[in-house]
């Protein structure tokens, strides 16, 4: 007989877009069945070139990385409140008394790179993630995160279709 995986700690990634609830619901149950803790990751990429040059060519130095340093920190505070009111709003559709969600956490970067840095720091036993499927020439193509994170993992990945039904 196969032994049961030893699972304490899932890292549930997120973009909250649509159809993403699922998803959530299936990290919740699999924290529940394992008995282990829930962290909740959201990665805001960084304002690209483009974005940066704009602001550069209407802004002395200073005021413009004040503008991106001040707005990436309120757009963290941002998604961190939304973040904890969607886990709220689940939770409480799950009926549950306590929370498998210990923590949730905002990182700036390149969302692929960050879970899976992320999972390492935390010593993850399971990443769940949706995967962001959309049709094209009437093909399912997996998020380009999604099949990063699985293709560069150590640890098992749990890609759930958050396709509308």
């Amino acid at each position: 007989m196969v032994p049961a995986p030893n699972i304490k700690t899932i890292l549930y990634a997120t973009d909250l877009g649509e159809n993403t609830r699922p998803v959530f619901r299936l990290a919740v149950s699999q924290a529940r069945r394992y008995d282990a803790q829930l962290l909740m990751v959201h990665v805001v990429e960084p304002l690209g070139t483009t974005g940066t040059a704009i602001i550069a060519n209407y802004l002395s130095g200073e005021a413009a990385d004040k503008i991106n340093r001040d707005g990436a920190r309120e757009v963290l505070e941002i998604m961190k409140k939304r973040l904890d009111a969607y886990c709220k709003e689940e939770l409480e559709s799950f009926g549950l008394d306590r929370t498998p969600v210990t923590e949730i956490v905002v990182a700036t970067g390149k969302p692929c790179e960050e879970i899976l840095e992320l999972a390492k720091k935390r010593q993850v036993d399971m990443i769940v993630m949706g995967t962001s499927t959309h049709s094209f020439f009437g093909s399912a193509l997996m998020g380009t995160t999604a099949r990063r994170v699985s293709r560069h993992s150590e640890i098992p990945v749990l890609l759930v279709p958050n396709t509308p039904k």
